[in-house]
C-alpha cells in the first residue's frame, strides 16, 4: 500500500502540497507506488514540464506507464513490437525520447500526439541504455555489452545522427551531465567506478579521471542534484549514493528494496527524488535537499 505520506504531498492547493512536502523527513524512502504495479524490469524515470512522472515497463515489458499525483499508474504509450525501453529523458519542447536498447533506437515520443517515431538508429550499438540530456537537446547514450563487459559512449545529436564518443570502456550504465554542462559523468557497473570527463561546448569529451570506486555491489542510473552532486543508485545495495563533484562520498540513502535501477527529481519544488525498484516493481519516494538538474531545466 503507498503510505499517507506520500499521499499528502499532492493533497490540496500547490501551497499545501510545498508544506506537507516539508513535513517529511530527508533521506527517508516511502513506497509511491504499489509493489509490483511494474514489472522488474522497471526503469528509467523522468519527470516532465507538467510534473508527471514516468518509467519504463509498466504491467507488461514493452510500455511507458504515467504515475499520477497519488501514485497511481496507467499506459502512457506501448512501444513497437521487439521494442523496450530503458532511460527516459524529455527535450526542452517536452518531447520524450527513449533508449530502446534491444532494437539499437533512440525512439521520440511526439507531446502532443504521442506519435512514436525512431529518433536515431545505430546498428553499432550494443543497446542504448541508459540517457542524458543538455541543454542544447543533444543526447548522451551509455552503450554496455553485458556479456563481455565492455560499454560505449555515444552522442546523438538534434538530427537524430549517433556519434561514438568513446569505445572499450568497462560496462557502462548511468550517464549525466553536469549543472553547468562542463563535465559528462558515466559510470561502469561491473568494474564498479564512475568515471567524469570534460565536456566541451561542442559535446566532445576529453581529460578522463576516475570520479570514485566503490569496492562491493553495483552500480545503475544517475542524477545530479543542482550543486552538482551525483546521485547514484546501488544496485544490490539498496541504497543511493551522493558524491560530490570533487568524488567524496557524502552519504548513502537506504531504500526499502535492494535493487534501485534509477532515480529522477520532481515534486513541487524538485526536491522529490523517485526511485525505481526492479526487486519490487515499484517506485518509492525520498525528500532530498537539493532539487534536480534536469527538474530546474524543465
Amino acid at each position: 500500500m503507498v503510505l499517507s505520506a506520500v499521499s499528502i504531498i499532492w493533497s490540496g492547493c500547490q501551497s499545501e502540497k510545498q508544506n506537507a512536502e516539508d513535513t517529511l523527513a530527508l533521506y527517508q524512502s516511502v513506497e509511491f507506488t504499489p509493489v509490483n504495479g511494474f514489472t522488474g524490469g522497471i526503469e528509467g524515470p523522468a519527470v516532465d514540464k507538467e510534473g508527471k512522472l514516468y518509467a519504463v515497463n509498466f504491467e507488461t515489458k514493452g510500455t511507458i506507464g504515467v504515475v499520477n499525483e497519488k501514485g497511481e499508474a496507467s499506459i502512457y504509450v506501448t512501444l513497437p513490437e521487439g521494442s523496450v525501453g530503458n532511460g527516459i529523458r524529455f527535450d526542452s519542447n517536452g518531447d520524450m525520447y527513449i533508449a530502446d536498447y534491444p532494437m539499437h533506437n533512440i525512439l521520440k515520443v511526439d507531446k502532443n500526439t504521442k506519435e512514436i517515431t525512431v529518433f536515431a538508429h545505430e546498428p553499432a550499438m550494443n543497446q542504448p541504455n541508459d540517457i542524458a540530456i543538455d541543454s542544447k537537446d543533444r543526447l548522451y547514450a551509455s552503450d554496455p555489452n553485458w556479456k563481455e563487459g565492455t560499454g560505449n559512449i555515444w552522442r546523438i545529436d538534434t538530427d537524430g545522427k549517433a556519434v561514438l564518443l568513446e569505445k572499450d570502456m568497462g560496462t557502462t550504465n548511468g550517464i549525466e551531465v553536469s549543472p553547468d554542462e562542463k563535465t559528462l559523468y558515466v559510470n561502469e557497473s561491473v568494474q564498479r567506478k564512475v568515471w567524469a570527463y570534460d565536456l566541451s561546448a561542442d559535446g566532445e569529451i576529453s581529460n578522463k579521471r576516475l570520479l570514485i570506486e566503490f569496492p562491493d555491489f553495483g552500480m545503475d542510473g544517475m542524477r545530479c542534484d543542482n550543486q552538482g552532486n551525483v546521485l547514484i543508485t546501488r544496485h544490490g545495495k539498496g541504497t543511493i549514493a551522493v558524491v560530490s563533484p570533487e568524488g567524496e562520498l557524502i552519504r548513502e540513502i537506504a531504500v526499502k528494496g535492494k535493487n534501485p535501477s534509477n532515480l529522477a527529481f520532481g515534486g513541487t519544488d524538485g526536491k522529490t527524488i523517485y526511485v525505481t525498484l526492479q526487486d519490487q516493481g515499484n517506485i518509492e519516494a525520498i525528500r532530498v535537499e537539493n532539487p534536480g538538474r534536469s527538474w530546474e531545466m524543465n
